[in-house]
Formats: C-alpha cells, structure tokens, sequence
C-alpha cells in the first residue's frame, strides 16, 4: 500500500516516519518545506505540492493543526480533481461538526473518508502504546489494515457516523486538559505555601492514581442514573472546594476554575442533590443547556433577529 502523509509537524513526521518504517511506499508535503530532510533518508519521497503527493498514493493521511489548514490543503480545485476515488484519512484534530462537514465534502468529491484522532503523544506511534480512535465506514476501516498495523497500539472503529470520532477527542482532551489545569493551579497554590513542585508531584500521583476506578464506578452511576455519593457527597465536595478558593486567593492566586467547579456544585447542591456524587453535576449542567436550547427555540423569530 502506498499512503501521502500531508502536514509535517511533529505528529505528522511521527506518521510518515511509521510508515516509512514499516515497508509502506511514502510520499510527504509540508507547506512549510524542509521539514522531510529526516523522512527522506528513511526511505520517503518528497512531493513538489499536494497535488502531486496525493497523486502518488491510494490512501492520503492528513495531520494537520485543525480543519481549516486541512480544507486550505484538500479543498482547492487541483488537489479535490487528485483525491476523487483516493482515500482520505483525516487524523487532524477538531470538532464533530466538522469531521461532519468533511466527510459530506468528500463524499460529493467522489473522495473515500475516515475520520480520526490520535489520543497518545507523539512517541507512542509505532509501539504498542499508540491509541488511535476512527469513525466513518466499516468496510473502508477494515481495508485500511496496513495503516493501521504501521501505526502500532491498538485502534478502534466507534461507528459510521463521521463525527464520533471527533466526539470522544473532545471528551477525552476535556478531561485531559482540565486536570493539567488543575495541577497548574496544585502548583501555583504549593509554591505560595513552600513546597516546590517536585515534592508535590509524588503526592500528586497518587490523587491522578485514584481517578481510573472513580470513572468507572461513576460512569456506571451515571448512565443508571444513581448518582451515589456514599463516602462522598456533594455537600462535602463543595466544602474542600470552598477551601481551595479561600486558600488561593489569600495568596492572591486566580480561582476561577474552582470557583466554577463549586459553582456547578452548589448548584446541584441547590436541586436537592447534596447527598449524590459529584458526577450528578453532568446532570444538572446537561439540563441547564437542554433547558437553554428548548427556550430559544420558543423565542419569536422576530425578536431573535432583532437581537442578534
């Protein structure tokens, strides 16, 4: 199997270099040039534009830094006549909406897609740590071995519909990205009071160690609907919470994360829900934007218009 990796940075080197590896004929483009020089001596072939480097293989990888570079690369006219009957699959990270959107695209370009998201860094690629999530159709997944074994880890189809893919890349970086927050402010909070971030870290460990078996016990609770909060109700959550915000503005430290995680909290709190688990808070705040989008909708047009 032939397959063009189109985009250069850090992930997309990680890519083509896997392939290349692997035995598979490889073809890069980078808008930016000089980033092939390493890729080249692995055995790639550089291509002059995109056209040419989608022309040269049957599968193109597009990694890039979000849809709009990818559409500035696929969707000119000379680059959309190269990929009619290819496959396109889109490992650049965005949202549901607009793996949606692309693969309406491909689909009246006579253009075969697979949308996907790469959920480990860039030096699991190739070994058996890589996880790699995709979403389009099934048979086109399955033809795409070769791909995937490059790659290494482990892959897994979450269904036809292009935008799941994207879906769970928001979820997941959401958990990711707030916990990093929060170790951020853990550290902005222990430096005010004398620890150094490396004393704190072993500790910190062991609270992230805890975590796996909380989202498995709460997911349950969550899709049953019952919440329970034994051994940690959501009034005791809102008061460590409360805590945290009178320690770190004592110190002049910005609170606005946990301010808004106790405020989610109270809010439960406030429906008669102080006795669940902290995970009725998706609930609540699921029920705050269902309550938001059935009043807009019972909005009249007329004043929409005037106020938007």
């Amino acid at each position: 199997m032939a397959v063009t990796v189109l985009g250069l940075g850090p992930m997309g080197r990680a890519l083509a270099g896997a392939f290349a590896d692997a035995g598979l004929r490889t073809t890069v483009w980078n808008r930016t040039p000089g980033r092939d020089r390493e890729l080249l001596e692995r055995g790639a072939v550089g291509a002059a534009s995109a056209a040419e480097a989608v022309a040269a293989s049957e599968v193109i990888v597009v990694c890039v830094v979000n849809y709009d570079a990818a559409d500035a690369v696929l969707r000119r006219d000379e680059v959309e006549a190269a990929l009619k009957g290819r496959t396109v699959v889109n490992l650049t990270a965005d949202t549901p909406a607009r793996a949606r959107d692309t693969a309406a695209w491909a689909a009246a370009h006579g253009v075969r897609y697979l949308d996907g998201a790469i959920m480990t860094p860039v030096t699991t690629i190739g070994t058996p740590e890589a996880v790699v999530l995709h979403s389009g159709p099934e048979d086109l997944y399955r033809e795409l071995v070769p791909v995937r074994e490059a790659l290494g880890g482990t892959h897994t189809h979450l269904g036809e519909e292009p935008g799941r893919a994207a879906a769970y890349d928001i979820a997941l970086l959401d958990i990711f990205w707030t916990a990093m927050a929060g170790f951020a402010h853990a550290v902005a909070v222990a430096r005010a009071e004398g620890i150094t971030a490396r004393e704190l870290a072993p500790f910190a460990q062991g609270i992230g160690a805890i975590l796996p078996p909380l989202f498995a016990q709460t997911a349950t609770d969550a899709d049953d609907g019952s919440y329970s909060g034994e051994g940690n109700p959501l009034t005791s959550a809102v008061s460590s919470m409360s805590h945290i915000v009178h320690v770190s503005e004592s110190h002049g430290i910005d609170a606005g994360v946990m301010r808004a995680a106790e405020g989610m909290a109270r809010r439960a709190v406030g429906l008669g829900h102080g006795q669940d688990g902290f995970l009725r808070v998706a609930e609540v705040i699921g029920r705050t934007r269902a309550s938001a989008a059935h009043h807009k909708q019972e909005i009249p047009v007329g004043l929409l218009d005037r106020h938007s």
